[in-house]
């Protein structure tokens, strides 16, 4: 066969997996043999089904594909390169080189026509979830009878390893559960991983494991079948639930020496291997990176294909604009990422208390204020709510039969609502997933990619601290902070009191770009009198003096969320021994370091050395605060079970200690409970 015998579709076909080849090869770096196993199903879904518009990628009603196996992005590119994306030949050659659009792993923000961050496996498909939810309730609440502005599906490709990784299987169980009829995952069952053939860990029968998840199920024997592939989506996309389409495929296919292999996955097929198969092909052995002119003759079609359907759907919502123009202003704050007028004018302020709230209850109470004033913020917890208090009041559930619900059920699913909270947010939703400090832990690799996507996630963590007593250290939190402070672009917030709390939401819906952990406490915190103490509107800068006016003070004791009480009242007891004390509260190292020098100088002056730091998590990094000849109490272990009233009596959170603590440092004595030394070597700190 030659490329003049070939049909436009074979053409097509043939470009994405010639593409795939010469672009890791050029890289000597990728994953060429999904790409061209896989050919068929991505040119299918673009020439037949999806609904797009490359001069626009962002339009709000386009139909949404995920990569899920993002290792074959190679597939990706090629596929909106002949798409009529801004993707020039010139990107695809620099595939996985410095700054081009042409990533090892597909990157939200950097390549157009990409709808998320794919590579951790099982990572797509369940951010799929998310855009199908965010579907469902963006109809619900904005369509009206005659006037249809929501309607697009969501498809995603996964492979072997999505379906292996647990957050894959929590995710289709929810999808399953809430019957997302719009979401279509086709599954590139090769029997291929890297080890080699998937008999060696993966046998389960996944056509019925997905029928238990109640999903629709069908099968396509053959990848290069493409009217079969055709009759299935058109199937799933009657179904009235989420469909699974498994397409039997030969990774590398074609390649002589190499199809079926586990050596076509994760490198390049070698100039010989690329001669050979391109020789099968019908193409020309030497050519590299060549796109047929005739392939423009389907590039065209997508673009005046895509121009013609968003120029329907603006005028169907110039119509939609005029009957409801309350609504179509919604719609556009949404999509613009904006916040309505005065939105925060109902924000409580809360009188001082010596008892006070736990920070959960308190929170309880500025989420619902935030609620009344933004439909969009929708969320729920992992099967946790009542303990987390992250109901939204006088709302409804999402369910099957309510998807205008704004209270989600995640279910014991951690992994898989951090996944699903990143999809709804690539939808321009507002939403929340509350759990417990703990389980943050499973949530961590979403955590990641939210603030590797720019994506301004509400993450809501309680039962903080040891203060969960009784619970013990499977339960109490030690690590967990530090593990969350570490990963760049997150915005750690551990309030210290209810006002803290207030302005700890005010900061986290202001931000458009930024993922937000808030940090809560389930025993009760004092409310601080801020006529008394600073206005805790210093929590936007991070850290700041919240008790002691001296310019010069003599020691400075700073701490976080419910430990701040205990430097308050140590603050008081050595102010009345004539000791010039200063109370920084540091709810947030991020925003700290994003101050200026003048102002970190301000809030922890270098001329006080004596400096003690109060948190009930691990040491770790708090050096950087309160250098070598500072205390810290804090805790290397993972807590124990008891009352809490014992716990802070043996873990030295008490008011005596941290005045025994400064006292200590201004006679000039070593600190007694800060410093720990690695063994064996002198002089490095462990923290």
């Amino acid at each position: 066969m030659s490329l003049d015998n070939m049909t436009l579709d074979e053409l097509c076909i043939t470009t994405i997996r010639t593409l795939a080849m010469d672009g890791v090869q050029k890289a000597n770096s990728g994953h060429p043999g999904t790409p061209m196993a896989l050919a068929p199903v991505a040119y299918t879904l673009m020439d037949k089904f999806l609904h797009f518009n490359p001069k626009h990628p962002h339009w709000p009603n386009r139909d949404r594909f995920v990569l899920s196996a993002g290792h074959a992005s190679m597939l990706l590119y090629s596929m909106l390169h002949i798409g009529g994306y801004d993707l020039p030949l010139e990107e695809l050659k620099q595939f996985r080189q410095w700054n081009s659009k042409t990533p090892g792993h597909p990157e939200y923000h950097l390549t157009p026509g990409v709808e998320t961050t794919t590579g951790p496996l099982g990572q797509g498909v369940a951010n799929s979830v998310g855009m199908a939810i965010a579907e469902k309730w963006l109809a619900s609440y904005f369509n009206r009878p005659g006037h249809e502005i929501v309607n697009y599906h969501i498809y995603s490709i996964c492979g072997d390893g999505c379906l292996m990784e647990g957050v894959s299987s929590e995710a289709a169980s929810l999808a399953g559960h809430l019957g997302l009829n719009n979401l279509i995952w086709i599954y590139d069952n090769n029997n291929i991983t890297i080890e080699g053939n998937t008999a060696l860990a993966f046998t389960e029968d996944v056509a019925t494991r997905f029928m238990a998840y109640q999903w629709n199920v069908q099968r396509v024997g053959d990848a290069n079948d493409t009217e079969l592939l055709e009759r299935a989506i058109k199937t799933a996309l009657k179904s009235d639930r989420p469909s699974l389409i498994i397409v039997d495929s030969h990774i590398a296919y074609g390649a002589p020496n190499k199809q079926d292999t586990s050596g076509a996955h994760g490198e390049p097929l070698g100039h010989e291997e690329i001669k050979l198969t391109k020789r099968r092909y019908g193409w020309p052995e030497d050519a590299q990176f060549l796109v047929p002119d005739r392939v423009s003759e389907f590039t065209n079609k997508c673009i005046a294909r895509g121009k013609e359907l968003e120029e329907a759907w603006n005028a169907k919502f110039e119509a939609y604009s005029k009957e409801y123009p309350e609504l179509a202003k919604e719609w556009q704050i949404i999509q613009e990422g904006r916040l309505p007028e005065n939105w925060d004018a109902e924000l409580p302020e809360f009188p001082a208390d010596p008892k006070g709230l736990a920070s959960r209850e308190s929170s309880a109470k500025v989420l619902n204020a935030v609620a009344n004033k933004i439909p969009w913020l929708i969320g729920g917890a992992a099967d946790l709510a009542p303990s987390t208090k992250t109901r939204i009041n006088n709302a409804s559930d999402f369910q099957k039969s309510s998807y205008g619900g704004r209270n989600f059920h995640f279910g014991v699913r951690e992994h898989a609502m951090g996944s699903i909270l990143n999809g709804m947010t690539l939808s321009k939703l507002r939403p929340y997933g509350a759990g417990f400090l703990i389980f943050s832990d499973y949530s961590r690799p979403t955590l990641r990619l939210s603030s590797l996507m720019e994506q301004p996630v509400i993450y809501i963590f309680t039962h903080d601290s040891i203060g969960v007593g009784e619970d013990g250290p499977t339960h109490q939190p030690i690590e967990q902070l530090i593990s969350l402070r570490a990963i760049p672009g997150l915005v750690v917030l551990r309030p210290a009191d209810a006002n803290e709390v207030t302005e700890a939401w005010r900061y986290t819906m202001s931000q458009s770009n930024r993922p937000v952990a808030l940090i809560l406490s389930r025993q009760a915190l004092p409310t601080f009198d801020r006529n008394k103490f600073a206005s805790a509107k210093g929590l936007h800068k991070g850290a700041y003096v919240m008790a002691g006016d001296e310019a010069n003070p003599e020691v400075i004791l700073i701490s976080t969320g419910s430990e701040v009480q205990w430097c308050v009242a140590a603050y008081e007891k050595l102010v009345e021994e004539g000791i010039k004390a200063r109370v920084v509260s540091m709810p947030s190292w991020e925003l700290f370091e994003q101050q200026s020098e003048e102002y970190k100088e301000e809030v922890l002056p270098i001329s006080c050395r004596a400096r003690v730091v109060v948190e009930a998590g691990s040491s770790i990094g708090w050096r950087r605060y309160v250098g070598f000849e500072g205390s810290i109490i804090a805790r290397r272990d993972f807590g124990a079970s008891a009352p809490l009233p014992e716990l802070l009596k043996q873990f030295g959170f008490t008011v005596d200690n941290v005045v025994a603590e400064a006292k200590t440092l201004l006679k000039g004595a070593p600190p007694q409970t800060g410093t720990r030394l690695l063994p064996n070597i002198p002089g490095i700190d462990l923290e």
